[in-house]
């Protein structure tokens, strides 16, 4: 719980607020350093979010994948059933105190997103970060992201300033949607699915495809923010898996501060779940076409907003479990679109993961080194594959 965060002035500036039907301005300034995709509450074992808080501080630690000389902090209530009314907001091992306007305490509107003040604050990449927050009343429903890959705390009463036994502990993310930093040189931020996401990767240990993109990067002082959502599908939206990616793509990805590329990795979910029922309804089948037509409806935006799209073809999903006819339908549907990833030029790069993590010997399935076990989702050692791939495309 404790964090290298020394050294801290006084708290200035101003709090932005952010529609969430319009992306933030890029700010040249500050670069997105740690971020999350923001999801709807969703009743599961081992998450708050259907409960929410009532008079609890939760704490939460995350990585910074880039330093700085300054840091705010972002949150959200973009999914809340009422204002989030939030007492206090403390980071580091000395409980230093985030500002909104100037005061500790802020309300955080249904729908919205907040920017703290900003910390005069230097951090160095790597640097893992304790966030605490305390609400002093029952907040209803919180907005969250479910497949965190973290471990969340939460304790009844006021902890802000103390370092209490947390004895409640989630593996999701609540509210904290971003942290940004001055003096970095821009943000690389990874959009997408479960892959994206770091799904299956080791619980606390920060070995996401997008955290071993962070060190690889770590000399040039990029930032990279990871937007991926587990489940997530391009063209549909299902509640447990948050909006759908062309729709959440300007707000999730080009709204985050100092975006210079984005590394697109989506459609997995749409081609092999459409029309199965995995507790959280059923979509419908996609065609190539499709699925093309939305990547082309994020390149364009990513280029009207001057930031650079790197395309990521998608990974091999071939199991024995699979019925024979339906993979074959959704495996001529995954060579259709990664043909037309690689060979298209649409994309200002392209991240070749279905390349880096196939088996030799067969090219429909994961290489069983980097298989986590379910034949879908790398291991540790394939999301670092995935990291070598991407870092290629980035300019």
């Amino acid at each position: 719980m404790r964090t290298t965060l020394i050294a801290a002035l006084a708290l200035t500036a101003t709090a932005l607020v952010t529609s969430p039907a319009q992306a933030e301005p890029r700010d040249p300034t500050w670069s997105a350093a740690w971020a999350t995709a923001m999801q709807r509450p969703t009743p599961a074992t081992g998450n708050w979010s259907t409960a929410g808080f009532d008079h609890q501080t939760v704490r939460q630690t995350i990585r910074l994948s880039t330093g700085g000389r300054s840091l705010r902090v972002r949150l959200s209530n973009q999914y809340g059933t009422k204002p989030l009314h939030l007492t206090g907001l403390t980071l580091g091992e000395r409980h230093l105190t985030a500002t909104f306007h100037g005061s500790p305490q802020t309300t955080i509107a249904t729908g919205r997103t907040i920017t703290s003040d900003p910390l005069k604050v230097a951090t160095t990449a790597g640097e893992q970060l304790t966030i605490s927050l305390y609400v002093d009343g029952a907040t209803g429903p919180a907005t969250f992201h479910e497949d965190g890959l973290t471990t969340a705390y939460a304790a009844d009463g006021n902890h802000l300033y103390d370092d209490a036994t947390f004895s409640q502990t989630s593996h999701s993310v609540y509210y904290l949607t971003g942290v940004d930093v001055t003096g970095a040189t821009g943000t690389v931020v990874t959009f997408g699915d479960s892959i994206t996401n770091g799904h299956n990767s080791t619980v606390g240990a920060d070995h996401r495809y997008s955290d071993a993109l962070a060190q690889r990067l770590r000399t040039r002082r990029l930032g990279v923010a990871n937007v991926g959502i587990t489940g997530n599908l391009l063209l549909s939206e299902l509640q447990c898996f948050g909006a759908q990616g062309v729709s959440r793509f300007e707000r999730d990805a080009l709204g985050q501060p100092g975006v210079r590329t984005v590394i697109v990795e989506e459609g997995e979910n749409d081609i092999w779940d459409s029309e199965h029922n995995f507790g959280c309804g059923v979509t419908p089948r996609v065609t190539a076409e499709q699925l093309i037509g939305g990547y082309r409806r994020m390149i364009a935006a990513a280029h009207a907003h001057g930031v650079r799209i790197v395309g990521g073809t998608i990974t091999p999903f071939k199991a024995d479990y699979m019925e024979p006819a339906e993979f074959a339908r959704a495996e001529a549907i995954r060579d259709q679109v990664n043909h037309w990833i690689r060979t298209s030029g649409q994309y200002d790069a392209v991240a070749d993961f279905a390349l880096a993590v196939g088996d030799p010997a067969d090219e429909q399935r994961l290489d069983p080194a980097y298989d986590s076990g379910d034949h879908l989702h790398p291991n540790d050692s394939g999301y670092a594959a995935l990291a070598a791939a991407a870092a290629g495309p980035i300019s």
